[in-house]
């Protein structure tokens, strides 16, 4: 009765992993990673070998759950499906009839799972046609995103992953690689193998890349647009730049110049960045000269209130070189824009009536609290998303979804953060048990997910609920339809993806886009810009009201800059994802939360010398907005001056049961893009006393 089912991982990371499920007399026994997929190539991160755990976790949700105390008290009872949807369609049309209108109501989600169906599809159709609020997904990338496009163009195509290999120069900025995209490391160490690479990671914190990289280059938080301009300024200075493609397929490269010449100087970049003159200069020569050379984006470094306009400058970078010549070279910060699915089909955007308002999910806060425009938020719908633990302003947050008037749903696969102040909990589905199409923003395969095994307890998928939730909301049911339909609608998409069809995933299971072998998207020009060209400067980025050339935009608590509030909170703080968890996912599997250990802070010697602060010593992280409780490390990761506190551990299995490092991020927004500041934080730490332990313990936010 063994039978071996093709599975993708659902994780929001850019491996985006094909995987094979062995499944026995219904039961899944073993999960490994498909050798004969080019990308993934057999390997799983340690997250997902383990992610068996997850799926039979004794913790998870089994039945629909109905709250009978206040919430965040964890009090619920059981109650059926047909109790649970019946309640949740009664009270949106409530709010719907009343005078609030149905934009009272807010879905919440991001990307818990990636997959095109469970992710985009019958939840926008079902909240679009409701006339709910909009909610503008900008958790993650954003602000680099629209920088990148600025830059060149629609699509914003990137360098060839699989091309890597053939690469002299890799730079990983601002991208714990190892960590977060293991499989494109495995290209790199393939490439220093095979052509003697070398790899340079740039980063404030010493990850597991930096470690494992020939050199680290370690910035300020913040401060990386400052460096790729004084990149340039060694790069024009000693002639050294690709004069020829600059002529032909880039327009505002005199201004660029004289900019980088005249305002960032090594010596200048040196004081904001920390990196010394000498390591500035050789990496200008090194990038200028080496190809061909890759650089690795990533989102880390665009979570400042610049972040924009840093990933908009870096992405000019192989332009200036002429990187983008060769195969490999060029810049990477996602694959997604290559997918040209037929997302609007999907989601059906037309469905939601002219005037709806958008809520930017970095500002839950503001909105639960009556600050948004238009009415109230009244009722909440959580999915593949834990925003008690995962938003910013976290304090405010969980005040706000501590408000008796909110109706809150929560469907997840266990009893989340977020979960813990709904009115009504649904269990939901694992990836192994629904459905799903999968793209990737790190390769270029469309894959399928077929389902492996039959729901567990009472478990249902988001598209099974949003079905019968439309279905007693009475809405037109032909905008519900099956998975097996919705997928042949994202296929018939752009001419990447046309070729693909549901038949031919269900025979092949993954399929390469329709690109040439070694993908060189701009080795000719060819930017999908308004004038066709790399846009060094951006007559777009001028009518937007941005800055129209590279520049460097600080962060808005640098301590260059905001000086008297870093004499109150010196220590610039990071969150990067733990390599146990991916953001909150995970935080409901035992053996992933004790693979994790406790929270900790990662911080300079001589920051825990001024301190008293001594390793493993329990240490408050405190600002204005909030505090938290966490492990001290000194492991020489970080400069003085910063500090680095890696999660997300959900705020219930953290010290105090009640806040974590979100309690101390801002919800301000990105220069563009609508962006969260989540490395633009500015915090003290110091050693508790016992009252103050016991307060931090027994306290309630």
């Amino acid at each position: 009765m063994e039978k071996t089912v093709h599975s993708v991982c659902p994780l929001d990371c850019p491996d985006t992993c094909s995987m094979l499920v062995t499944v026995n007399e219904g039961k899944a026994t073993g999960l490994r990673g498909n050798p004969d997929h080019t990308f993934t190539r057999g390997a799983l991160c340690g997250k997902m070998n383990h992610y068996l755990e997850l799926v039979y976790s004794g913790d998870r949700l089994q039945t629909p759950l109905r709250r009978t105390g206040p919430k965040g008290s964890g009090q619920f009872e059981p109650i059926s499906w047909n109790n649970a949807l019946n309640t949740i369609a009664a009270k949106f049309l409530e709010i719907s009839r009343s005078t609030h209108g149905p934009q009272a109501i807010l879905p919440y989600s991001y990307y818990g799972t990636m997959g095109k169906l469970q992710a985009s599809s019958l939840d926008r159709r079902f909240f679009h046609a409701l006339g709910a609020s909009k909610l503008d997904r900008t958790i993650c990338a954003s602000a680099g995103s629209l920088g990148y496009e600025y830059t060149v163009g629609q699509g914003r195509f990137g360098a060839d992953p699989l091309a890597v290999p053939g690469c002299k120069l890799i730079i990983n900025w601002g991208s714990n690689t190892v960590q977060t995209n293991a499989h494109l490391w495995s290209l790199m160490v393939d490439a220093r193998k095979a052509n003697g690479a070398k790899i340079i990671t740039i980063d404030p914190y010493r990850s597991e890349t930096a470690e494992k990289s020939d050199q680290h280059i370690q910035t300020r938080p913040g401060t990386d647009a400052a460096l790729a301009l004084g990149l340039m300024h060694v790069i024009f200075a000693q002639n050294l730049q690709d004069q020829d493609y600059l002529d032909n397929y880039c327009i505002g490269a005199e201004a660029l110049k004289s900019r980088a010449l005249e305002e960032y100087s090594p010596a200048r970049v040196s004081e904001i960045t920390g990196v010394t003159e000498n390591e500035i200069k050789q990496l200008a020569r090194e990038l200028a000269t080496t190809h061909p050379s890759f650089i690795r984006l990533n989102y880390g470094l665009q979570r400042h209130f610049g972040g924009g306009m840093a990933v908009r400058t870096i992405a000019c970078l192989p332009a200036i070189t002429g990187a983008w010549r060769h195969p490999g070279g060029g810049a990477l910060l996602s694959t997604s824009g290559t997918y040209d699915f037929n997302m609007n089909a999907l989601t059906r955007p037309d469905l939601s009536p002219p005037g709806t308002r958008t809520i930017n999910m970095n500002q839950l806060a503001e909105a639960l609290a009556g600050a948004s425009e238009g009415p109230p938020v009244m009722a909440m719908y959580v999915y593949n998303c834990n925003p008690a633990a995962v938003s910013p302003n976290q304090a405010k947050v969980i005040e706000g979804l501590k408000r008796e008037d909110l109706f809150t749903v929560v469907h997840d696969l266990f009893m989340t953060d977020s979960a813990e102040y709904a009115d009504i909990v649904l269990p939901a589905t694992s990836q192994l048990e629904h459905m799903d199409l999968h793209g990737s923003y790190g390769h270029h395969e469309v894959m399928l997910n077929s389902q492996a095994i039959e729901p567990l307890h009472e478990a249902r998928s988001n598209n099974s609920v949003f079905r019968s939730l439309a279905e007693r909301m009475q809405l037109d049911p032909e905008l519900f339809p099956q998975d097996e339909t919705l997928i042949a609608k994202a296929l018939e998409g752009g001419p990447h993806i046309r070729s693909i069809s549901l038949e031919s995933l269900q025979r092949l299971h993954f399929q390469r886009l329709d690109l040439p072998e070694v993908h060189l998207p701009y080795a000719e020009g060819n930017f999908l810009t308004p004038s066709g060209k790399c846009e060094l400067v951006s007559e777009r980025m001028a009518n937007d009201g941005l800055e129209a050339l590279p520049t460097y935009t600080p962060a808005a608590e640098d301590p260059q800059i905001q000086m008297e509030l870093a004499k109150r909170f010196p220590i610039q703080l990071v969150s990067p994802p733990k390599g146990s968890f991916l953001n909150s996912t995970f935080g409901g599997s035992e053996w992933h939360r004790k693979r994790a250990g406790d929270p900790s802070v990662e911080i300079s010697d001589e920051d825990a010398l001024e301190r008293r602060i001594e390793n493993n010593d329990w240490v408050i992280v405190l600002n204005d907005r909030g505090q938290f409780l966490a492990r001290a490390i000194l492991n020489q990761r970080v400069k003085k001056g910063v500090a680095c506190a890696r999660g997300i551990h959900w705020n219930k299995h953290s010290p105090g049961g009640r806040s974590g490092v979100n309690s101390t991020t801002s919800s301000g927004l990105s220069d563009m893009g609508g962006g969260a500041l989540f490395f633009d934080n500015l915090v003290e730490l110091h050693k508790p006393t016992t009252d103050e332990l016991l307060q931090f313990a027994t306290r309630e936010d």
